[in-house]
């Protein structure tokens, strides 16, 4: 045959090839677009939680109250910096430094950037793994195997071969196993997302509340520093009245000893200011030996607070929002044990040029290529796809559990919240009253012992009832301070469930600014 008959004759092949391939690749194709559709498991949907109409602690049920109540209307809620409610601008500078050089901050945020990084690992099972090489092999077989052969070879013969193969592979996601593992790593990005701003509003509400410990503190010490200046000054006055033979040895005794006693005291109340001092520098990311607050002697009576419906509770709670999505990706991942049940189709194709001389190696005759679908699927494993089903869905169902549980918690706190500011406003108001009270006793006491009518015992315990008193005052006041942020906290901070990201956005790559990140956290 003339090598035109032979040339129509490959053509004619090769056609026939193409069609044979096309009509065969059609079936297939549909057949996997029909089944891309298909997503096995469970369909998610989260637990229904009916919300109490009110709250119970609210200050309306106290009867009597204090000088504290929540704001109005019923329906409001906390936005962005809920510590500005406070109108300290000291506290404002903190809180602002904090959110940017907190290091658990920085870790919880670390974490979420990986939880994003793990959905975009996920997402490349849905293309093709493409892969290149090139090897170049150098042989030669034994002289004293075999014998020439019929074709001409001999053996003790030296040959090389240079190789640059290309690889296509590719699993179609017929079952959804793919996308649902997508989809639990979307769901556990917006976990940690909503971990990050629980974390966020964590270390927020313990700054505050060292803050308002250290004004207590300092509160505290002017009430000892000025006892301990009317006491230094009554211990002048007694011992002058005793070297003039007007008074007695034993009331000079009493006054050093009072005066004592609040010199003691006074010192001792520095430990706790300096630990907290310490603590909040540990918040703001600063060495707690370069980091300081100014003296700043106050207390005050909380602002209102925005409670809001207990209904709005479950959108306001960064927690309640991670225990969702902790649900939602464990239902994803039933999904993805279900796809295990079914066949796999994996579609393979490689090709390239092959030559035992590098100058043929783009010559047309050089190229090999191979292509081909491949089907698998698990006969027996002695179990082991039926309990891993089983295992998913029981970390599903521990995980609803655990999303009930934090909803009851949710509410627990609030209404503890609320009951604890609540009262202690009625407390202060009666202490106030007892403060007032000790003031007019010292006073009329002190007016019985210059008269002679009454030892001087009876000033030291006036004296000792009016400080005890004035610190207990103090102290609840301080209490009052922090009750009411961890009523802000225990609402969620200025956070809601609209701030969550997508799972589109959590999909995304992070700018580069978010990757590239120097050793501070400022770049959050």
């Amino acid at each position: 045959m003339d090598r035109i008959g032979v040339f129509f004759m490959e053509r004619s092949i090769m056609q026939s090839r193409k069609r044979f391939t096309v009509w065969c690749a059609l079936p297939v194709a549909v057949l996997c677009s029909a089944l891309a559709g298909c997503i096995v498991g469970p369909k998610y949907s989260p637990p229904t939680i009916t919300a109490p109409p009110v709250y119970k602690e609210s200050p309306a049920q106290f009867g009597e109250i204090g000088e504290w109540t929540v704001a109005k209307p019923q329906d409001a809620v906390l936005r962005g910096k809920w510590w500005e409610i406070y109108n300290d601008p000291d506290l404002n500078a903190l809180e602002d430094q904090l959110n940017i050089d907190n290091q658990n901050i920085r870790q919880a945020f670390e974490n979420f950037m990986q939880a994003r990084a793990l959905v975009r690992e996920a997402r490349s099972q849905y293309f093709p793994t493409v892969g290149v090489g090139g090897s170049y092999t150098r042989s030669r077989t034994s002289s004293n195997v075999g014998s020439k052969s019929s074709t001409g070879g001999t053996s003790g013969q030296q040959t090389q071969v240079f190789s640059f193969p290309a690889d296509v592979s590719w699993e179609p996601d017929l079952w959804g196993r793919v996308r649902n593992t997508v989809r639990a790593g979307q769901y556990t990005a917006q976990l940690t997302a909503a971990d990050l701003e629980n974390e966020r509003l964590t270390e927020q509400a313990s700054l505050a509340e060292y803050f308002f410990e250290i004004r207590g503190q300092d509160a505290l010490q002017k009430i000892l520093n000025d006892t301990v200046d009317a006491d230094r000054k009554a211990l002048e006055a007694v011992t002058a009245a005793y070297d003039t033979g007007v008074g007695d040895r034993i009331s000079v005794v009493e006054a050093q000893t009072t005066l004592e006693s609040a010199q003691s005291a006074a010192i001792n109340l520095r430990i706790a200011r300096a630990q907290y001092e310490h603590a909040i520098a540990m918040l703001t990311g600063k060495p707690a030996s370069t980091f300081s607050i100014p003296v700043e002697p106050k207390t005050s009576a909380p602002p209102p607070i925005p409670v809001g419906l207990p209904s709005q509770l479950l959108e306001r709670r960064p927690d309640i929002a991670a225990a969702e999505r902790n649900m939602a990706a464990a239902n994803a991942q039933i999904g993805v044990a279900y796809a295990a049940f079914y066949p796999a189709l994996t579609f393979s194709a490689s090709g390239g040029v092959e030559s035992s001389a590098i100058k043929h190696i783009l010559d047309w005759p050089s190229r090999f290529w191979s292509i081909g679908p491949s089907i698998s699927e698990t006969v027996y494993d002695g179990g082991l796809r039926r309990a891993t089903v089983n295992q998913y869905i029981a970390t599903y169902n521990g995980n609803v559990a655990a999303y009930r549980q934090s909803v009851l918690t949710a509410f627990q706190q609030v209404e503890d919240a609320l009951a604890t500011v609540g009262i202690l406003s009625q407390q202060i108001r009666r202490q106030q009253e007892a403060v007032d009270s000790s003031q007019t006793f010292l006073r009329l006491e002190l007016g019985r012992y210059e008269t002679g009518i009454d030892p001087y015992i009876d000033v030291v315990i006036a004296q000792t009832t009016l400080l005890g008193n004035r610190q207990s005052l103090t102290i609840l006041q301080v209490q009052q301070m922090t009750a009411s942020v961890q009523l802000i906290e225990s609402l969620g901070g200025g956070w809601d469930r609209s701030q969550l990201p997508t799972p589109a956005q959590v999909t995304q790559a992070p700018p580069k600014s978010t990757t590239m990140m120097s050793g501070t956290a400022s770049q959050h």
